[in-house]
């Protein structure tokens, strides 16, 4: 006797996530589970978790029998404190690099051609007309060289900059030399604009501190979309404050700023709010990847992306 085929359990965070996934192929129950209560089942094939929810819904998951748990952002730090042993989660490459990437572009052009300044001139009707230093020829310093920082380094390319791409470990790479680390001592004394792509955890955590800081140039910037805890925030306001460093952040340690953080009224300083994913690019780009789990869990395939219980 022919079993007829299990259905494949899939749940996500929202209404938005389940209409922009669209029609499922047979086989396929999709649930809106927010991970703020009780499971809707005892097996789930996948759980989308909800967007910058660090991990907060696991709990929910004892008991529960679950496939792959899929994140909706690139970094994972958080949810490798909190995931619980044995489970298997994906991360999402190949949704936010492009985002990413060109928010770093933009911090990196508004500082350098001073365009907060230009907007604080308008608000008082003042005619500023005074040279920037530009990209064009600036030495950066791309400190990490995984999805985000290939990305940006593509976007840089044609601004004629000399690109100096850093990573853990020396390498070459698609005809592109990768520096290590461990050669910032000497790289950085040089470096007109450095940066940050690296994921977050305690290898990377304040991997930009004082003497990292005081190694740089008077007056070049750190620009930071990886992590908040990649830069030592107080050593940053240090410097900053003195006029020595600039900085452009998209990410702060900590998160979400407060009020009253001296970072706000740092001189030099361009503070994002978090949003380097957050264009009308994400939703279809997230759907995507969704869709392509739900494609390979069909067919028995390895899901894409797991970075942790692989």
């Amino acid at each position: 006797m022919n079993r007829a085929p299990r259905t494949l359990t899939v749940t996500v965070p929202s209404p938005q996530v389940l209409e922009d996934l669209g029609p499922m192929p047979d086989g396929v129950e999709v649930l809106v589970w927010p991970m703020d209560g009780p499971a809707p089942g005892k097996r789930l094939d996948l759980v989308v978790v909800p967007y910058m929810s660090g991990g907060s819904g696991f709990r929910w998951l004892d008991g529960v029998e679950t496939g792959v748990l899929q994140g909706q952002s690139i970094g994972y730090d958080e949810v490798a404190v909190h995931l619980p042993p044995g489970r298997q989660f994906a991360n999402a490459a190949s949704v936010h690099e492009t985002a990413t990437s060109e928010l770093a572009l933009a911090l990196v052009l508004a500082s350098q051609r001073r365009l907060p300044e230009l907007v604080h001139a308008q608000a008082a009707q003042t005619w500023m007309q005074e040279r920037s230093t530009g990209l064009a020829d600036q030495r950066v310093l791309l400190l990490g060289y995984g999805g985000v920082g290939k990305a940006t380094a593509a976007r840089l390319a044609p601004f004629e900059v000399d690109l100096v791409p850093v990573a853990r470990q020396a390498r070459d790479e698609d005809g592109v030399h990768v520096h290590g680390v461990d050669e910032l001592p000497e790289l950085l004394p040089h470096a007109d604009i450095v940066i940050l792509t690296l994921p977050g955890g305690d290898a990377t955590r304040h991997i930009v501190d004082d003497a990292v800081l005081a190694a740089l140039p008077d007056g070049a910037l750190v620009v930071n979309v990886g992590r908040g805890s990649l830069i030592d925030t107080a050593a940053l306001v240090d410097h900053a404050g003195r006029g020595r460093i600039r900085a452009a952040l998209d990410v702060t340690d900590p998160e979400p700023l407060p009020a009253g953080h001296p970072l706000w009224a740092s001189p030099g300083v361009l503070i994002a709010p978090h949003v380097g994913g957050l264009t009308a690019a994400m939703r279809p780009r997230a759907a995507r990847l969704i869709r392509q789990q739900i494609e390979r869990l069909l067919r028995g395939e390895a899901p894409l992306n797991v970075v942790i219980g692989g």
